[in-house]
C-alpha cells in the first residue's frame, strides 16, 4: 500500500477537479449533486457468515433487511414499474461508507429516497473512480434483483463497490471523489470517498453491484 501514500499528493488534485467538474454539471431532474462521506451511520450488510457484525465509527456494519429500511417491497412489479418515475439525483442523496477492514477493499454505496414520492431504482451505479480510466467500473450480474427496485419516500437502497483485492503490492491509485451516474437518464452525482486521504483503487479489480433493498450474503459476495 506505499503506492498508494506516495502517490496520494499528487493524484489528490486530479481527483478534486474531478468532484468539482462533476459537481458543475447540474441540470433540472439530472442534475449533479455532491455529497459529504457517511458519518458511519449507513446502514449495510457486513460480509460474515451470519450477516450480522458490530458497528464501528465510518464503516457500514449495520445488518440491512427491507423489513425495517422502510422500503416498500412491491408486488405487482411491470404494473409498478409503468407508472412510478425514476429516480434521478435530484430524489437521491447518494454516499459512501467503508464496508470493512482494514485493509480497505470494499464500498457500500447508499441512495436514500429524499424526494416525498416513491421512485424506481433500476440498474446499477455506473461509476468512474479517475479521469485516466474512463470506462464505468463492470457490474456483476449475479447481484441482479429478481424484481425492480423501488423506493418509497424517505427508504434506501444499496449497492456493494469493490475497490481492489487488499494485495499489498496491488497497483493502487487514491481517489477522494468519484462519480455515479444513474441508468434510465437519472442524471450524475459526485459522491465523497470515506477517509481524509480517500480510499485506493485498483481500476482493474473495481467492480460494482446492482442496486438492491438489502446486501445479500452470496449474491453480493464478490
Amino acid at each position: 500500500m506505499s503506492a498508494f501514500r506516495n502517490r496520494t499528493t499528487a493524484l489528490a488534485t486530479t481527483t478534486a477537479v474531478l468532484a468539482l467538474a462533476l459537481t458543475a454539471c447540474g441540470g433540472s431532474g439530472t442534475g449533479t449533486r455532491s455529497e459529504g462521506p457517511a458519518n458511519g451511520s449507513a446502514p449495510a450488510a457486513a460480509k460474515t457468515a451470519t450477516g450480522t457484525a458490530t458497528g464501528t465509527s465510518g464503516t457500514a456494519k449495520t445488518p440491512v433487511s427491507a423489513e425495517n429500511s422502510g422500503t416498500a417491497k412491491v408486488s405487482g412489479t411491470s404494473k409498478t414499474s409503468a407508472t412510478t418515475p425514476a429516480c434521478t439525483t435530484e430524489d437521491l442523496k447518494i454516499s459512501a461508507a467503508a464496508q470493512d477492514g482494514p485493509p480497505l477493499t470494499h464500498l457500500v454505496l447508499t441512495a436514500k429516497n429524499t424526494s416525498g414520492h416513491p421512485c424506481g431504482l433500476n440498474g446499477f451505479p455506473e461509476i468512474q473512480f479517475l479521469e485516466s480510466h474512463k470506462q464505468n467500473v463492470p457490474a456483476v450480474g449475479s447481484s441482479k434483483p429478481a424484481a425492480p427496485v423501488v423506493l418509497a419516500a424517505g427508504a434506501p437502497a444499496y449497492a456493494l463497490v469493490k475497490l481492489s483485492d487488499g494485495g499489498a503490492d496491488e497497483d493502487v491509485e487514491p481517489v477522494i471523489a468519484f462519480s455515479v451516474t444513474l441508468q434510465h437518464g437519472g442524471g450524475q452525482a459526485a459522491v465523497r470517498a470515506p477517509g481524509a486521504e480517500g480510499v485506493a483503487v485498483d481500476p482493474a479489480k473495481a467492480l460494482t453491484g446492482y442496486w438492491t433493498y438489502e446486501l445479500r450474503n452470496g449474491a453480493d459476495d464478490f
